[in-house]
């Protein structure tokens, strides 16, 4: 028998109804959007990568992600979207940048996770 469902079915109200109205207030969808963004492997390395180097050309990214430029192009322009980085032109190289720090600190702590052995599965 699985240990993890009540033996009694009961709830809260008042934790339920606390919880249900954050809920509600906030943009939950626009939430989950950010969540699938960061969810592919190329954009994670990306992301990555951007928190070992501050600032990184497209050509610089391609390589470090083992994708074409216009690969590379197609996930900088979707993370960039999601205000998840802004970019710079100077000449004709374009530099991509993290532009949240919530972000960073997100992909760190992933990633000491899995150095740590801790799954998500």
């Amino acid at each position: 028998m699985r240990e993890e469902s009540c033996k009694i079915p009961c709830f809260n109200e008042e934790k339920v109804k606390a919880v249900k109205a954050e809920l509600v207030a906030a943009d939950i969808f626009t939430i989950s959007q950010l969540f699938k963004v960061v969810a592919d492997e190329h954009r994670f390395k990306i992301l990555y990568a951007l928190t070992k180097q501050e600032r990184l050309c497209v050509c610089d990214v391609a390589r470090i992600i083992g994708a074409t430029v216009a690969t590379t192009s197609h996930h900088l322009r979707t993370l960039s979207k999601q205000s998840i980085l802004t970019h710079e032109k100077i000449g004709k190289m374009v530099y991509y940048q993290l532009s949240n720090p919530m972000i960073q600190q997100l992909v760190l702590d992933a990633m000491n996770r899995e150095k740590e052995g801790i799954t998500y599965g």
